[in-house]
């Protein structure tokens, strides 16, 4: 039996065909240009021609992602400050602009305004929207659609299923994006303004993540030149969470975002060593800011000697006070070590030449610089303010008690002096035993003798991990820019893991940042958010629990076991479903783990290998759990998580972060008892 011309999904299928077609061309016409003539040399060829590269990717029709998810129909015509449309218009929302042979809109992007109300109007404010229709996909074929007809009284409020639909598809693979499913309280944290830095406070599920990085793609769309020019960045924790994230923007058609880690960022020298807990707090506290700069400009002396320049049959003096007077000028006007030394033999060739004037000469900019050159001069700038090494002064620091002593007079105990000093001092800077925190001080130093390139936007994700130090490593990032700032207090695992937003963001440089809190979840199921919230009030106790909006309740169990074979069959119950599957245990209790997995048979990835129909379990060490996330979890020994962290608080969240990774179900299961707060 046919179709009916009239079926509402058989134009909707129609529609999308001509869609990908019309992509298709777009895409062709691209291929087809030809800037043989263009150029005025091979440079700007080359640049113009990666330009075409890119345009050609962002114009890539993914068979497996749907090319529109929406579509919307107005009621009027918009006003002259309005998006453009007509009465009864209507237009198809999706990822990326597509437009027919004479131009017109066929797909609108999810960014442009008139899609804003795709994801804000409602019943209460319709927005001038007569219907809103979601489409419904099995792999990349339309197969439902369901529709809201916002405008009119007699139809009550109900909840998408579609909506859930998407929200618990199970996910295989790496992140994807979720233009689809974004709500309004998200909406609006994506779409604000360039020149504002927001925090965004998200328990797990809440989709913290998924904001930043449209939030990114939200702004390359509304200030694409002025971000081509001075760049992004997205910030994680690690690499496996990076190699996660990495699709979402390319499915997005974004493909010019940077991604690093923290260490990334302050690779000035290979990380060798390993700081405990105590040195690692005291080398990320604010505080040591301040003992880097004094130890820093510790290398500034005061002249006491003229200097004599000669020229021809002429000599000129610049006495001593003359030049201590200019060194002053310049510490006064607190710029830059490296670029007040730059200046020096600038200021004293100036006073030079001031003399020149005076007995009758007319010396111009080339005899100023030639007097700066002057082998006096140079002598001078290098007795008064000498090159420094960063990572030789922070060596010295490190190594040299009385040193670091005379410099943290004031800022830092007798006890934390003691805790940063090395056991055994480096000979070199390539000797050294160079430890993550290390790493960041150097970045300072390098930062007070030269300024570090600012970015026009940073995202950084899992925030609440960082100390005062690597926040001042981000924040120099982006100081002529703004940040999305990303992440869960009760999720900080590391000894100096941030307590209070505000002082997170005054480290960051961004004291006037607006913090959002999202506490409506999308991801974890009921039961199992409400069992890990037993923790919070013992690690986070100021924090809203998160509030599930699943209508899935999903499975959850907690299930005493005998030894690794249990834990076995459990990955086995769950891999029975469709999805993935993580196996989150302990990092000492991996090993053991991997080889059961083994002898059982049961392929395996690692954290941040791409997981495929064939291989859908992951066994993850809990340490690198966080921002990860599985249809189905299997939770080993709960406990052995708490005691592999260095303090039971730490231990807690760590525990917090393992049990809210589930999307779909969670089993916990325990040989040894639970820990009380779970009581």
């Amino acid at each position: 039996m046919s179709t009916p011309v009239d079926d509402p999904l058989s134009r909707e299928r129609s529609h999308l065909s001509a869609s990908r077609s019309a992509l298709r061309a777009m895409r062709e016409d691209v291929e087809a240009l030809d800037i043989t003539d263009v150029t005025a040399n091979w440079v700007n060829a080359e640049v113009l021609a990666h330009q075409i590269e890119e345009r050609i990717k962002a114009l890539a029709d993914l068979s497996d992602t749907p090319l529109f998810f929406g579509r919307l129909d107005y009621l009027h015509a918009p006003g002259a400050a309005e998006a453009e449309g007509a009465e009864g218009e209507r237009f198809y929302i999706g990822r990326r602009h597509v437009h027919d042979a004479d131009g017109d809109p066929m797909v609108i992007d999810w960014r442009a305004p008139v899609s804003q109300p795709f994801y804000r109007a409602s019943k209460k404010d319709p927005m001038d929207v007569a219907l809103r229709r979601r489409f419904g996909y099995t792999g990349g074929d339309l197969s439902a659609y369901e529709d809201e007809h916002l405008s009119d009284p007699a139809e009550a409020a109900r909840t998408s299923k579609l909506l859930q639909q998407e929200i618990e598809r199970p996910r295989v693979g790496p992140m994807r994006d979720i233009v689809a499913t974004i709500q309004p309280e998200q909406d609006e944290i994506v779409r604000s303004g360039l020149s504002g830095t927001v925090c965004v406070q998200g328990g797990p599920g809440t989709g913290k993540t998924a904001v930043g990085l449209h939030r990114v793609a939200y702004l390359l769309y509304a200030h694409r030149e002025r971000l081509a020019r001075t760049g992004t960045l997205v910030i994680g924790p690690n690499r496996s969470f990076l190699h996660y994230i990495e699709q979402v923007l390319p499915a997005l058609g974004e493909l010019t975002v940077q991604q690093a880690t923290v260490e990334d960022l302050v690779a000035h020298v290979e990380i060798k060593g390993t700081d405990d807990a105590t040195a690692a707090v005291v080398k990320g506290d604010a505080r040591m800011a301040r003992v880097l700069r004094r130890a820093l400009y510790s290398h500034v002396t005061m002249p006491t000697e003229p200097v004599v320049v000669v020229r021809g049959s002429r000599r000129w003096r610049v006495a001593a006070h003359e030049l201590e007077e200019i060194v002053r000028e310049l510490l006064d006007r607190d710029i830059r070590y490296g670029a007040a030394r730059e200046a020096l033999p600038q200021r004293i060739a100036h006073a030079v030449l001031v003399q020149m004037e005076r007995s009758g000469e007319a010396p111009d900019d080339r005899v100023q610089d030639a007097v700066a050159r002057n082998s006096a001069v140079k002598a001078a700038v290098k007795a008064v303010w000498p090159a420094v090494d960063p990572a030789k002064l922070v060596l010295r620091l490190l190594s040299d008690a009385d040193f670091l002593a005379e410099h943290a007079a004031g800022i830092l105990g007798e006890e934390e002096q003691k805790a940063v000093l090395c056991v055994k001092p480096a000979r070199s800077v390539k000797s050294a035993q160079w430890s993550a925190a290390d790493a960041v001080l150097i970045d300072e130093a390098t930062d007070l003798i030269q300024r570090t390139h600012s970015l026009g936007h940073v995202v950084l994700d899992e925030a609440q991990d960082l100390s005062p130090m690597q926040y001042r490593a981000v924040g120099r990032r982006c100081t002529t820019g703004s940040a999305t700032v990303l992440g869960d207090l009760a999720q900080g695992t590391t000894p100096w893991a941030t307590r209070e937003w505000e002082e997170a963001l005054t480290h960051l440089g961004k004291q006037d940042a607006v913090i959002e809190e999202l506490t409506a979840g999308f991801r974890v199921p009921t039961d199992v958010i409400t069992y890990a919230s037993r923790l919070l009030p013992h690690i986070a106790p100021g924090l809203t629990p998160v509030v599930s909006i699943r209508e899935n309740p999903g499975h959850f169990e907690v299930r005493p076991v005998a030894g690794t074979t249990d834990v076995v069959d459990a990955c086995r119950a769950s891999l029975r479903h469709e999805g993935s599957t993580g196996l989150i245990a302990a990092d000492a209790r991996v090993p053991e783990l991997a080889a059961a997995l083994t002898e059982a048979g049961i392929p395996y990835l690692g954290p941040g290998e791409e997981t495929t129909r064939e291989t859908r379990l992951t066994l993850v060490p809990a340490s690198l759990a966080k921002g990860l996330e599985y249809d189905y979890v299997v939770l080993d020994e709960p406990q052995a998580v708490v005691d592999g962290e260095p303090d039971e608080r730490t231990g807690l969240r760590r525990l917090y972060v393992a049990l809210t990774r589930a999307v779909s179900g969670l089993t916990v299961t325990h040989a040894a008892p639970l820990p009380p707060q779970l009581a």
